[in-house]
């Protein structure tokens, strides 16, 4: 469960994050660095490809500026996956509510812009 998330870092079960990370059910993978920055790619999502499918929440920024690259949607949700894509502060909100009805869910957060 996500505790808090504001500009810059986010709180997971008690415990903060200042880069921007991925939830899966094996963990949290930090510093999660994708290769074209605002850009999201196949390849920045390797600890999502190697779970279980479900729920993919992803947080795009503060003010969504992180772009999902539309091959990477449709690749996705042909593998089995329902993306939910918003604004980091949204996102949390969606992921917060999966949480509580689905498993499993997964999330991918940019918590700056």
């Amino acid at each position: 469960m996500i505790d808090r998330y504001q500009f810059g870092n986010m709180v997971v079960d008690g415990r903060l994050y200042d880069k921007d990370l991925i939830l899966t059910p094996s963990g949290v993978h930090t510093p999660w660095i994708r290769e074209r920055g605002h850009r999201l790619q196949w390849a920045d999502l390797s600890p999502v490809h190697e779970s279980p499918k479900g729920d993919l929440v992803v947080g795009t920024g503060k003010f969504g500026m992180m772009r999902i690259d539309s091959e990477v949607l449709e690749r996705l949700e042909k593998e089995g996956w329902t993306v939910h894509a918003a604004s980091t502060e949204k996102a949390v909100k969606i992921y917060n509510r999966l949480v509580l009805i689905k498993d499993p869910v997964l999330g991918a957060f940019h918590l700056t812009c």
